[in-house]
């Protein structure tokens, strides 16, 4: 089951999907907002193209907790979106999401046009990641097959 993460913005829509297995999230690409129509067309390639099954759209809310003017937006999208397409979609927290993001980006030692071409898609991973990761957390004691390791046999 693969799953996409967006990052809806005024301009914007940054894209990223999961893996088959639901552990890993990678950028996949910016879309530019022109119209509600060809948003959706787009999302609606992709859909197809990653043979996505949910979606999972960052909800910016205030450091506080309480939603803005732009949560209310992203509410209006995600009821078009799952009118549109079908599919079921749930809203993350993406509260600092554009941050670490950024963090990265500039600890990868980018240029300033080069963080600006990717950091849509940058923080839709973030914001996906933490939805997988709080999916499938790490099991608690895990083994490691380097504890089997003997070296007398």
């Amino acid at each position: 089951m693969r799953t996409l993460g967006l990052d809806f913005g005024t301009k914007t829509i940054g894209v990223a999907a999961s893996d088959a297995l639901g552990l890993t999230a990678q950028t996949v690409t910016t879309i530019r907002r022109t119209s509600l129509k060809a948003d959706l067309a787009a999302l609606k390639d992709l859909v197809h193209e990653y043979e996505v099954e949910r979606f999972v759209v960052g909800l910016p809310l205030n450091m506080d907790g309480s939603e803005g003017p732009r949560a209310e937006a992203t509410h209006k999208f995600v009821a078009t979106l799952t009118q549109a397409l079908g599919l079921p979609v749930e809203l993350w927290d993406e509260r600092l999401s554009t941050v670490a993001a950024q963090r990265t980006l500039l600890e990868a030692d980018l240029s300033r046009a080069k963080r600006r071409e990717v950091i849509d898609q940058m923080a839709a991973q973030f914001i996906l990641q933490g939805w997988l990761d709080a999916r499938h957390p790490p099991s608690l004691g895990a083994h490691d097959d380097a504890d089997d390791y003997d070296p007398e046999m």
